[in-house]
């Protein structure tokens, strides 16, 4: 036997299909947060912190495809249908959004991203940075900016660094 055979294909793929079943099943809106990068094709204008947090609800998306080295759907940001391409590799978590039950995942190596460099970026309220936030529900989600508008309200707080109302995902190593 060997010890590590590298030729083993990654198991987030079928974690994130089966995580996604058992939210859809079950009545939850599956949510993914997303480390983004120049290989990440999502509304840049909604990235805050070099992160985006989707819905991939079947009542969200169009054309939903998890596969093996992509998931890609069409979804709606402030009215404006987009097409949606993630590597697999940049999903950091996927969670359902009602109770928070679901799973992180290492994010990408900071060797392999890149910094994100268009318009739309250095046009938002808050520039991507190269930090990695460690709280993936404070970025805005499609569904919130498909029901709200352009800009999403501050959500209600009940101390610091604690959001009201909405279960929050922590990372654990």
């Amino acid at each position: 036997m060997s010890p590590v055979d590298t030729d083993i294909p990654s198991t987030r793929p079928y974690l994130i299909r089966a995580l996604h079943e058992w939210c859809s099943d079950n009545g939850f809106s599956p949510y993914i947060a997303v480390q983004v990068d120049a290989s990440v094709q999502v509304p840049m204008e909604f990235v805050k912190n070099g992160e985006i947090v989707l819905n991939v609800g079947v009542d969200a998306t169009s054309a939903l495809r998890l596969g093996n080295d992509f998931i890609e759907f069409k979804a709606r940001f402030g009215g404006v249908a987009r097409e949606i391409v993630v590597p697999i590799s940049h999903v950091i978590a996927i969670y359902a959004r009602e109770n928070g039950q679901g799973m992180a995942f290492p994010a990408p190596a900071a060797a392999t991203l890149s910094t994100v460099k268009s318009d739309a970026v250095s046009d938002a309220t808050e520039p991507a940075s190269d930090t990695v936030s460690r709280s993936p529900l404070r970025s805005v989600t499609n569904e919130d900016v498909a029901d709200e508008g352009d800009e999403p309200p501050e959500p209600p707080s009940d101390g610091p660094g604690r959001t009201a109302g909405r279960p929050q995902l922590k990372r654990v190593k």
